[in-house]
């Protein structure tokens, strides 16, 4: 799409607090215990930037802050809870990883199995919000839920896993009527470069079932080829020209694909903890180190060739994942990242 595009529509997305960075990198015990749900909503909630607030939440489906296997009742209990904030909930994090419901979407055929019911009991937790009424949108997220140098013994074969893993979890996910969204992470195998996780999506040939989630500080770290250097787009010390013409190459392959997005910065480090480990570093949106015109990135994703608004994105949503404690407990966090995005629709809303 062209840099500065000509527009002459109107467009404004729900924006969507996400609520998993009270619990990814946290643990029990720990200097960075996890936050709890209720107080994750009750930041969001609060978030105020000239009078306007977040629309929704986005959420982890998983301990501690929720039972995916809770009953009918406690699920729209949950839901009653939400909406009275004020919010809307949209995507959901499916707990496909070891350790929580699911397991390697390239194991063998019990953790295989275990991956496709980690989606089909997500699905249904979706279905009973959508018939409450809190959700009216949003995607199921998941990704390949196996390590680069797990996935690296054999390529080829492994690829082929994972797309037929992701085929029967979108069969799941039809049943219900449910959108699957892999997230572009470079800590995952298959899915760890801009053309690994475009091939693999190519392999699975589902568009509109299965597609993908991109998020401003993950493919950022595509363009610099961390863990595929073989995918790197830009070399160290390139020109801002140089920039956008390696965005462009990356964002016109992905785009048709992406149907959930989530608006971040990165600082062209990376950072994780445990399975999470090495993937693009989430930092502040005023960082001063940020390396990303956010407005200016996320309308590479956002808007079609002709500058128009993609349907098949109705929200976003800021991730600031693995941010310490002390930063998500800051109001000021919050409506600083609310302020970027209202940003984002006040640029593409003319």
């Amino acid at each position: 799409m062209p840099a500065d595009p000509i527009l002459n529509f109107s467009m404004t997305w729900k924006l969507h607090n996400a609520m998993w960075p009270g619990l990814v990198g946290k643990e029990d015990g720990s200097d960075q215990p996890p936050i709890s749900l209720d107080r994750m909503l009750e930041m969001t909630a609060a978030s105020d930037v000239g009078g306007k607030g977040f629309d929704g939440v986005d959420m982890f489906l998983f301990q501690p802050h929720l039972d995916i296997d809770a009953d009918e009742a406690e699920i729209r209990k949950l839901a009653d809870k939400i909406a009275g904030h004020g919010l809307k909930v949209g995507s959901f994090v499916a707990p496909v990883w070891e350790g929580t419901v699911g397991g390697s979407a390239m194991g063998d055929a019990e953790t295989r199995g275990r991956f496709v019911d980690a989606v089909r009991k997500s699905c249904r937790y979706g279905k009973i919000l959508r018939e409450h009424g809190v959700r009216e949108y949003g995607s199921i997220r998941i990704d390949s839920a196996v390590g680069v140098d797990e996935w690296s013994k054999n390529p080829v074969e492994g690829t082929k896993l994972i797309a037929q893993t992701f085929k029967e979890s979108a069969e799941v996910a039809a049943d219900f009527d449910e959108v699957l969204v892999v997230e572009g992470e470079i800590c995952w195998g298959g899915m760890h470069s801009w053309k690994d996780m475009l091939d693999l999506l190519e392999m699975v040939g589902l568009p509109g079932r299965v597609g993908f989630q991109a998020d401003l500080a993950h493919s950022y770290l595509y363009l610099l080829g961390y863990n595929a250097p073989e995918h790197a787009l830009l070399k160290e010390g390139y020109s801002d020209e140089e920039f956008w013409a390696a965005y462009k190459t990356m964002t016109d392959k992905l785009r048709p694909w992406t149907y959930d997005f989530h608006v971040a910065q990165n600082d062209g480090s990376v950072h994780g903890t445990g399975a999470h480990d090495k993937t693009g570093r989430h930092c502040a949106a005023d960082d001063p180190n940020g390396k990303l015109d956010i407005v200016k990135c996320a309308s590479y994703w956002l808007l079609d060739e002709n500058g128009k608004p993609r349907p098949e994105i109705k929200h976003l949503c800021w991730d600031g994942c693995m941010f310490p404690n002390a930063t998500l407990e800051k109001q000021e966090t919050w409506n600083t990242i609310l302020g970027v995005m209202l940003d984002i629709n006040k640029a593409y809303s003319k």
